[in-house]
């Protein structure tokens, strides 16, 4: 049998042992969203503190990107961003009721959306891994390029000088002890349109930029968090290609150091790939989004592991993390709607959110 399997075997095994867990269940309690416009600034501490934190969360990942009066590089400002006094505000509010924010800058992959690139590759197109390929006027999936989202090239010469400018000033304003680099859902490595990355093992490709991601990090004391769907093998997992990779990254998960915390999502199944990530050495968050059972089940799969770990392997599985993927200011709005219900499909990300936490409370008092 291959490793793998003997994780889902395990899974099943212990899957109903009730866990025996202290009163702080996890370690990270959190929520994965977008900063929230400078417009909304209040209401958004205001729901920080009387609804995120007294519901146990505790981290928030901040999907800042380029939303950010950024001193070191004001061109890459983009729209609706915050002010260094906005941010600040943030902060403390946060800090008030023991939420810790983990800012988070796209790096490497999501640096284009649909028929728009960043800001990145908007005003240094000399990033683009793939030059070649063309944002579409009206983009559909599947299409003939393959194209999702594209890439800078880790290995052009100039990219990190740039993106690095972003990382420190974001870390510095938001008095931050660890940084979230994306770096999911990255198609676009190795690429044949590439004169840099064609040819090259795109796992080492990768692991290379997380440890250059994490060994700048490093130097200031700062831990790096990346999505993990990069890291598992789609084909032996049956995973497929978007919570899992296709293209040949996965071994990147024997070359990257062991400090790096891995965001493990997973939307339509509980996926017990926490397992693969903590026997690995690695400290590893399960993420939900818009399926409330999905959400019920990683609590429990990760009280679980916890339950039926030595230490050294429980202390590993650091808690659940819900994603949204929308507006922080939409999902105020629909937190607050008491009439708001699951969708015809049984969906509803704001509802995951709230099931999630539910969940929590449940295994706490018992």
């Amino acid at each position: 049998m291959k490793p793998f399997q003997y994780l889902l075997l395990a899974y099943l095994f212990f899957g109903n042992i009730p866990p025996t867990l202290s009163q702080d269940v996890f370690a990270v309690q959190g929520l994965c969203i977008a900063a929230p416009q400078p417009g909304s600034l209040d209401e958004f501490i205001d729901f920080a503190k009387k609804e995120l934190a007294p519901n146990g969360i505790n981290t928030l990942v901040l999907r800042v990107d380029y939303r950010y009066e950024y001193d070191s590089r004001p061109e890459l400002r983009g729209e609706n961003a915050l002010s260094k006094e906005q941010v600040k505000k943030l902060v403390s509010g946060c800090k008030e009721v023991g939420i810790e924010i983990i800012p988070q800058v796209n790096l490497l992959g999501h640096q284009s959306w649909h028929s728009k690139a960043t800001k990145l590759l908007e005003l240094y197109p000399e990033f683009d891994e793939t030059p070649n390929i063309k944002l579409p006027e009206n983009y559909e999936w599947p299409n003939e390029d393959g194209l999702y989202c594209k890439s800078y090239c880790p290995l052009h010469p100039d990219v990190h000088e740039v993106v690095f400018d972003l990382v420190d000033e974001i870390v510095e304003v938001f008095e931050a002890k660890a940084f979230h680099a994306g770096m999911d859902e990255v198609f676009y490595l190795a690429h044949e349109d590439c004169p840099r990355c064609h040819g090259r093992d795109p796992a080492k490709l990768f692991a290379d930029e997380v440890r250059k991601i994490r060994n700048h990090l490093a130097q200031n004391k700062i831990r790096l968090w990346i999505w993990g769907d990069r890291l598992i093998d789609g084909a032996e997992t049956g995973i497929g290609m978007w919570e899992a990779s296709m293209n040949n990254t996965a071994r990147a998960i024997d070359m990257i150091p062991k400090d790096v915390v891995i965001s493990d999502w997973h939307y339509e199944r509980a996926d017990p790939t926490p397992a693969y990530f903590a026997t690995k050495g690695f400290d590893v968050v399960a993420c939900p989004w818009r399926i409330p059972e999905v959400a019920k089940k990683q609590v429990e799969m990760m009280a679980d592991f916890k339950a039926n770990s030595i230490k050294k392997m429980a202390d590993r599985y650091l808690g659940v993390m819900h994603t949204y993927w929308s507006s922080a200011e939409r999902f105020m709005e629909a937190y607050k709607d008491p009439s708001h219900t699951l969708d015809e499909k049984g969906r509803s990300p704001v509802l995951t959110f709230r099931a999630m936490t539910a969940a929590i409370q449940e295994k706490e008092k018992n």
